[in-house]
């Protein structure tokens, strides 16, 4: 584990291995690099240098007084992989972090050799409960009471992780005690609750990528959970079609994260897809 600095703030960040470098873009909520990649980074780094890191305002790095927007960890995260001389990475971005990943090869400098959209966020406008989701993100005191009851139960922590996987019996007990763990940081949410403010309208999600897809000149690879309910598996489906070089993977029994509720295909695919010889 290191830091390194990014316009003035620390970016804490896992590096593994040696290889073709791969980037891993965790999601939003409770997130940070161990959390959603805690199993696949050690077997992934017989393959690739993984660089896994904590975004701006997420798990160990600096949260700064700023805007958490979409575009915010784009630049962020061009300027780890600028700070780092990451040349022509891979990237594979969760939820939010797929969005990021969009963001950097469709608008930062960033060489992107493969990318790796994982129950992507940015496929469309539409909330997942309309306007009652955009009613809670006026409502911040909710979240903190969520998570607030996530901080003294791992039992808790546990059941309202069935929001986002098919099965929690199917997590390992070091996933629960990684989330449980990073739940009762004092900075918890406090990037999600702003990215939330800025992100979510009365109209819909500011962020949308669908109608830019045409422009990624990058082989993709969309990975989704058939029982999302957070982004609907259709809006990777369209994704897929739109973009001229990607290709979707669906994974039967697995919801909104992958790379916990199915460690070992996520490895495969990304080793398959990622080592790949370009033609």
């Amino acid at each position: 584990m290191a830091t390194v600095a990014v316009d003035g703030h620390d970016i804490r960040y896992e590096a593994a291995g040696e290889g073709p470098p791969l980037v891993l873009l965790h999601g939003g909520i409770i997130d940070a690099g161990p959390v959603s990649w805690g199993e696949v980074i050690d077997p992934l780094s017989e393959q690739f240098t993984v660089y896994a890191p904590d975004m701006l305002g997420y798990g160990d790095s600096d949260v700064p007084d700023v805007d958490y927007t979409i575009d915010r960890h784009v630049r962020t995260m061009a300027g780890f992989c600028d700070a780092l001389d990451i040349e022509e990475p891979s990237v594979c971005g969760l939820s939010l972090g797929g969005a990021v990943a969009l963001g950097l090869a469709l608008d930062t400098d960033v060489d992107v050799r493969r990318l790796v959209p994982t129950s992507c966020f940015g496929l469309g406008t539409e909330l997942p409960r309309g306007t009652l989701s955009y009613a809670l993100s006026r409502l911040p005191v909710l979240n903190r009471i969520a998570v607030a009851l996530f901080r003294r139960s791992r039992g808790f922590t546990k059941a309202s992780l069935g929001g986002i996987v098919d099965d929690t019996d199917s997590l390992s007990e070091e996933c629960v005690d990684t989330v449980w763990e990073y739940a009762r940081k004092p900075s918890a949410c406090v990037a999600f609750r702003n990215f939330r403010k800025h992100e979510m309208t009365r109209d819909g999600y500011v962020t949308n990528f669908a109608p830019r897809l045409g422009e990624l000149d990058v082989p993709t690879l969309f990975v989704h959970g058939r029982h999302d309910e957070v982004v609907p598996v259709e809006l990777a489906e369209q994704a897929a079609a739109r973009a001229p070089n990607a290709e979707l993977t669906v994974l039967e029994s697995c919801a909104h994260w992958p790379p916990r509720e199915a460690p070992e295909r996520m490895v495969e695919l990304l080793t398959e897809f990622c080592a790949a010889v370009d033609t």
